[in-house]
């Protein structure tokens, strides 16, 4: 059974592994995600606890994690808030079974609750259109960064959250470092 709870602070180690984990045999992986994952806890301007979740085997194991975290969309003068979805972690033997899908799921939900428009989100495009993902280009929205269009996707939290929007997606700190 799988249960989705709220990070705490003294799961950040195992979490750190398990993003370590779900990362290792990631052929266009860094295998740096979980030092951005703790990069991206200590940026206040970036990081909500609440949307930091972990997915819970048997009630004791950590196998999974999530992290939503706060962009800009920035177009001259005018600036938008969203989130980024980064990274989505599970255990490589727990991988294939719903449980990204959960996570991503539950964040987007949390985040809706709180009352944020939109998720941008690079990631696989066969993959993240079925939760509702949409290539970014539609709306006018680019990556700070060289990226084929299909592969930079957004999600609207809200309907037409993203109407007058458009522009470059600005990541905190903790991504450029």
């Amino acid at each position: 059974m799988i249960t989705i709870r709220n990070e705490r602070a003294e799961d950040y180690k195992t979490t750190d592994q398990v993003v370590k984990s779900a990362f290792a045999d990631m052929e266009f992986s860094d295998q740096k995600e979980h030092e951005l994952v703790a990069r991206i806890r200590k940026d206040s301007g970036a990081f909500i606890p609440e949307l930091s979740l972990v997915a819970i085997h048997q009630e004791k194991e950590i196998v999974g994690h999530i992290l939503l975290s706060k962009i800009k969309i920035n177009q001259e003068n005018q600036s938008a808030e969203s989130l980024a979805l980064a990274p989505v972690s599970v255990l490589p033997e727990y991988q294939s079974k719903g449980i990204g899908r959960m996570l991503i799921l539950e964040a987007l939900q949390k985040a809706k609750e709180l009352g944020y428009p939109s998720v941008v989100v690079l990631g696989h495009p066969d993959y993240y259109p079925k939760l509702g993902f949409q290539k970014a280009s539609l709306w006018g929205i680019k990556a700070p960064f060289e990226v084929p269009d299909e592969v930079f996707m957004a999600i609207e939290l809200r309907e037409h959250a993203l109407e007058n929007v458009s522009g470059v997606v600005e990541y905190s700190r903790a991504f450029l470092e």
